[in-house]
């Protein structure tokens, strides 16, 4: 194992003033959003899509790493020069998601644990040879009576651990995800709370497994009230908690934490990282403060497209405007003027 290269490409991941697009939708995933615009989830649209995207020109001043998909990884664009080149081309890190998704967790009524330790190492070798420099794995926890429970937790941070141990072996940096979902009533406080003991479980898990901290990125929620919450906290109180929380439980060895826009509106995930990074420049913590969203920066572009090649234009500039504005909140210069 290269240490060093492992913790350079973690630093490089989340360089000042950019982020990392997250374009990692499952199969499942990308059709509902196809469905919203009312096109067919197919092959060559899914590429054609994601191409657009990637050869954008400029957003390499924003966007530092992109996570893909299986599918994705292994395809070529229109002009048959795969789609990972076109990203190693712009300076950008490669990286893929290998988690197999959320399924029940046995002997509960609903809480789920991410699935896909079976043959990962075998496929991260794959990965490694098609370009990948890091690895994306997922961990859902949902807030309700009684969960989520000590179970839970325990299950989905030794999945998280085994994953991170499995990348780092195979030379790859690990991107480890556990993620309290918006969805319920429930006030900051609590997501609060949730938050600790999930990202203090998995730093535990971390320690035993022998994972290199360095060589790693954490991505994870903003502290948030619930989406159906009454009195929702506002940019400030969200800054104010989530930089609190990780101050207490995020080792100062990690490079950098890459927030995930999860559930919240393009304004309010970029308002809520503007006033994190505000708060944070104003502190000594010791770890960067970037982004990796996928409907945060995708809804925009998506909604331009319409499933019409002839908008390509339209999708590049919303694309671009949306990465800029969010790497302006990353480096807590955002202005809502930037969206007018």
């Amino acid at each position: 194992m290269d240490i060093s290269k492992l913790n350079t490409t973690a630093v490089n991941m989340v360089a000042p003033g950019k982020g990392i697009l997250a374009a990692d939708e499952s199969s499942g995933t990308i059709k509902k959003r196809f469905d919203s615009i009312n096109v067919e989830s197919t092959e060559n649209n899914r590429r054609d899509y994601r191409e657009m995207l990637l050869t954008t020109n400029g957003i390499e001043d924003y966007i530092s790493g992109v996570i893909l998909y299986d599918e994705t990884i292994k395809q070529e664009g229109s002009n048959g020069v795969p789609l990972v080149k076109l990203i190693q081309d712009k300076g950008i890190i490669p990286g893929i998601k290998v988690d197999k998704s959320g399924h029940l967790l046995a002997g509960t009524a609903s809480e789920q644990v991410t699935e896909g330790l079976d043959g990962l190492r075998d496929r991260l070798q794959e990965y490694g040879e098609l370009g990948a420099r890091f690895t994306k794995w997922r961990a859902i926890y949902t807030i309700g009576d009684g969960i989520p429970s000590r179970y839970c937790s325990e299950a989905n941070a030794h999945g998280l651990a085994r994953f991170a141990a499995l990348s780092q072996e195979a030379g790859l940096v690990p991107m480890v995800e556990p993620e309290i979902l918006m969805d319920g009533t429930h006030d900051i406080g609590r997501c609060f709370e949730e938050t600790e003991s999930a990202l203090r479980e998995m730093y535990y898990q971390l320690g035993i497994h022998k994972v290199i901290l360095e060589g790693t990125i954490l991505k994870t929620n903003m502290i948030l009230s619930g989406k159906s919450a009454l009195n929702r906290a506002d940019p400030e109180e969200v800054a104010e908690k989530t930089v609190a929380c990780l101050k207490r439980v995020v080792p100062a060895a990690v490079p950098g934490v890459a927030f995930l826009s999860g559930g919240q509106s393009d304004s309010e995930a970029t308002l809520n990282l503007d006033s994190i990074n505000r708060i944070a420049n104003t502190m000594d913590v010791p770890w960067q403060l970037s982004f990796s969203y996928g409907r945060g920066l995708q809804s925009s572009p998506l909604k331009a497209w319409m499933g019409d090649i002839d908008n390509k234009s339209k999708v590049q500039d919303a694309f671009l405007h949306r990465a800029s504005v969010t790497a302006a909140a990353r480096r807590g210069e955002y202005d809502a003027s930037m969206d007018m």
